[in-house]
């Protein structure tokens, strides 16, 4: 294992957009005297096994505010219907063989997270795709929409995503898992996967990573302890940066 991981390039990716809906420039906002995104960068550049870590953007601003805090930045084409196919756009032009698709709003992106899942590729040679899961311990986010679920075999293979409870509890002892939107890819699988058909539960579900399951490919999903805190509105960036407050302060 430890041999494969030295021979193979690993690259990092983090899709950054100004544009957003709900919270237009939010890669950019600054959070403990950085932008957001400098924060990201910096957390995905202490993973052991990332080989490179680049920004991925169509916006001028955040490409000289990355290169300002020393990132290594790829101006991408502005019509990409999601970030996924902007890495792809990156990694078709670098040597590497795995690519991990990096939250550009998750300040607070745990470095062994990223390892831990690139490491779930690296040891089943024919996984095309991983991701994270982690167990539920707040009773309502099992019920929440907006913490997409997941259910997995025996064998460590995603079986589905939801919005809904899943699995349903009829007995108790249920376990629930929420799924950690990071994404670890072989470079082949990654530059197919927009390709694919588009299929009736990603439409219904709006999950993107439904379109591996519902083409019948394995999506390998490893559990984590790491609490993943998005950023999609100015009150996530209140929460978040509170988190960074008594770092401040010694």
């Amino acid at each position: 294992m430890i041999r494969s991981i030295v021979q193979t390039r690993i690259l990092g990716v983090i899709p950054a957009r100004f544009a957003s809906s709900r919270f237009p420039g939010k890669a950019l906002t600054p959070i403990a005297g950085k932008p957001m995104l400098q924060h990201v960068y910096e957390r995905a550049s202490q993973a052991r096994y990332l080989t490179k870590v680049i920004i991925a953007t169509d916006d001028e601003r955040i490409r000289d505010a990355a290169r300002a805090f020393g990132a290594q930045v790829r101006m991408t084409r502005p019509d990409h219907p999601s970030g996924t196919d902007r890495v792809a756009e990156v990694a078709d032009a670098d040597a590497a063989s795995v690519i991990v698709n990096i939250q550009g709003d998750e300040p607070l992106i745990d470095p062994e997270a990223i390892d831990v899942a690139a490491l779930a590729l690296l040891a089943d040679d024919d996984l095309p795709m991983a991701t994270l899961k982690k167990r539920i311990e707040d009773p309502s986010e099992i019920a929440n929409p907006n913490v997409v679920k997941v259910v997995s075999d025996l064998a460590g293979n995603a079986i589905y995503f939801s919005r809904c409870p899943i699995p349903y509890v009829r007995d108790g002892g249920a376990v629930h898992f929420k799924h950690i939107g990071l994404y670890v890819y072989r470079r082949e699988f990654l530059l197919a996967y927009s390709g694919l058909p588009v299929g009736p539960l990603e439409r219904v579900e709006r999950l993107e990573q439904m379109r591996a399951l519902e083409n019948g490919y394995r999506v390998g999903v490893v559990e984590t302890e790491y609490e993943s805190l998005g950023v999609d509105t100015p009150e996530d960036l209140e929460r978040v940066a509170a988190l960074f407050e008594p770092s401040l302060s010694k």
